[in-house]
């Protein structure tokens, strides 16, 4: 990749739509590209008919970036413990136990609304996935040409 030229910018809200769509589906079912020339989004899924054709060289050139999953920044489980040492530290315990099972994310969400916490989770997750996706930019010579924050 040539360093010299300026940073593609690319809008933060679809930036977010890219990776919900990676990070919704089961690992490999569906990707996403940034072109790094242009900034544009390129989503690839065996349901999603194209807006345009598909480079062949999409998997191998550096032109174009993977846009990473929750599962790649590690926005799961650790995240939910980070949470509830700053937000509900005498529940840490309680939520730990839940994360013991599966379906956990549901009863999560559930003990959470209980709590009427529902909403600091899901401002604490967005926040702590736009802190992700900023450094993953800066990372791959990006830049977020949208600073308009989300909602």
């Amino acid at each position: 990749m040539n360093t010299d030229r300026p940073a593609a910018q690319v809008r933060l809200d679809d930036l977010f739509m890219a990776f919900e769509f990676v990070s919704s589906s089961a690992p490999y079912d569906t990707a996403a590209y940034v072109d790094r020339e242009t900034g544009k989004m390129i989503l690839v899924s065996p349901e999603l008919e194209p807006d345009a054709e598909i480079p062949d060289d999409i998997d191998t050139s550096e032109r174009y970036v993977a846009v990473p999953s929750k599962r790649e920044f590690d926005l799961g489980r650790d995240l939910v413990f980070s949470f509830m040492r700053k937000e509900l530290p005498a529940h840490f315990d309680e939520v730990a136990g839940i994360f013991q099972r599966k379906g956990a994310y549901a009863r999560f969400k559930n003990f959470l609304d209980r709590r009427n916490a529902l909403e600091r989770w899901y401002d604490y997750e967005e926040q702590a996935t736009e802190e992700a996706l900023r450094q993953w930019c800066e990372e791959n010579g990006l830049s977020i040409g949208d600073d308009r924050p989300r909602g």
